[in-house]
């Protein structure tokens, strides 16, 4: 196969890489809806660069029940994600309209790279949400996990670093950034993850909210002190670091905290907390932990947030006195660590371009 061209929306933000053999040929980034005519406009631009397009990988926030593998992409593909786009909104319904303009474009063979496949084996103690029988079967109401691809590189690169087989590790994981989740990892497949039904579940995250108590949300509709849209709205693009420090970005956190910021202070102080205690829940679905590995934008670049999460975590054997930012992946932690702390840097990219090449070699 010739170059694979990598899709990767955001929910304000477009990625794509061609990728040729493990290499990037080209790529492109902006910051703006992946469905907009700028996005796609530059987007224009890195496909007039490259003109042997072989096949497309999308990367898929959530693939719903139907999609739970990277998966050639057909009519009856789309219709499958579409009936469940409304479970991820920032995300599937831009890719989806992407995804239709790219298969009118370049008549090539598409595949759809799903976040969710990663958690597809979950175990059933992991999968299962704690509602009626009747509404599990009814709607399909289970947990799905997120961050697959980012997750799937991560662990890959470890076992490169670690000099272990994948099978044989036993990890716990971050990707921390504009969405955030932890993963518990073991006998090649996720044993427990932070994330959902939805995206919206687990950890704070930039501008989302993470679990907060669902009693206090019927309350709030029940008394009529929010509307459904407007708390929607707040818990998807209002919550989250932007709701308790004023900032989504936790370098601008960093910098308002160490000036005297009691709002930022806070912020980082709520992330780290909530990040910590994530993964030591996820740490009971293992039976020992080989290393620490944080990915993600905030994971890879924000070694003041590593060092407050590793400090909390004494119980589980990890302490403080972490390095900072690396230049490629690697450990952090001091040498002679009882559990190493690993970066790794987010390479999605990557992640769908080996997808893509094994789903249609079948």
């Amino acid at each position: 196969m010739s170059a694979v061209l990598t899709i990767n929306p955001g929910s304000s933000s477009l990625q794509a890489h061609v990728i040729d053999d493990h290499r990037v040929l080209g790529s492109m980034h902006v910051e703006q809806r992946p469905e907009t005519d700028d996005a796609v406009n530059e987007l224009e631009k890195l496909l007039s660069r490259n003109t042997n397009i072989e096949a497309v990988g999308h990367r898929i926030v959530h693939g719903g029940p139907g999609v739970t593998t990277p998966t050639i992409v057909s009519d009856g593909v789309i219709d499958a994600v579409r009936e469940f786009a409304s479970l991820a909104p920032l995300h599937v319904p831009a890719s989806l309209t992407l995804l239709d303009k790219l298969r009118d474009r370049l008549g090539v063979p598409h595949v759809l790279c799903p976040d969710t496949a990663f958690h597809s084996g979950l175990p059933e103690v992991a999968a299962t949400y704690p509602l009626p029988k009747e509404w599990r079967e009814r709607f399909g109401l289970r947990r799905y996990g997120f961050h697959g691809l980012s997750y799937g590189w991560a662990i890959s690169r470890a076992a490169e670093l670690l000099e272990r087989p994948v099978a044989e590790l036993s990890l716990l994981l971050a990707h921390l950034g504009g969405g955030s989740s932890v993963c518990a990892f073991r006998d090649g497949r996720s044993v427990d993850t932070s994330m959902g039904f939805t995206p919206l579940e687990g950890l704070p995250m930039a501008k989302r909210s993470g679990s907060v108590d669902p009693g206090m949300l019927l309350w709030l509709l029940r008394e009529n002190k929010l509307g459904l849209d407007e708390l929607a709205e707040g818990l998807h693009t209002g919550s989250g670091l932007l709701g308790l420090g004023g900032s989504p970005d936790t370098r601008d956190l960093v910098r308002a905290a160490a000036a005297g910021d009691v709002d930022a202070d806070l912020a980082l102080r709520v992330f780290t907390h909530r990040a910590s205690r994530e993964l030591a829940a996820a740490a009971t679905s293992l039976d020992r932990i080989d290393a620490l590995v944080f990915t993600g934008e905030i994971g890879w670049d924000q070694p003041e947030v590593r060092e407050a999460i590793a400090d909390r975590l004494g119980v589980l054997g990890f302490s403080g006195g972490l390095s900072g930012n690396r230049e490629d992946d690697g450990p952090i932690s001091p040498p002679g660590a009882a559990i190493p702390v690993l970066v790794v840097q987010t390479r999605e990219e990557m992640q769908i371009y080996r997808d893509t090449v094994s789903t249609i070699a079948g």
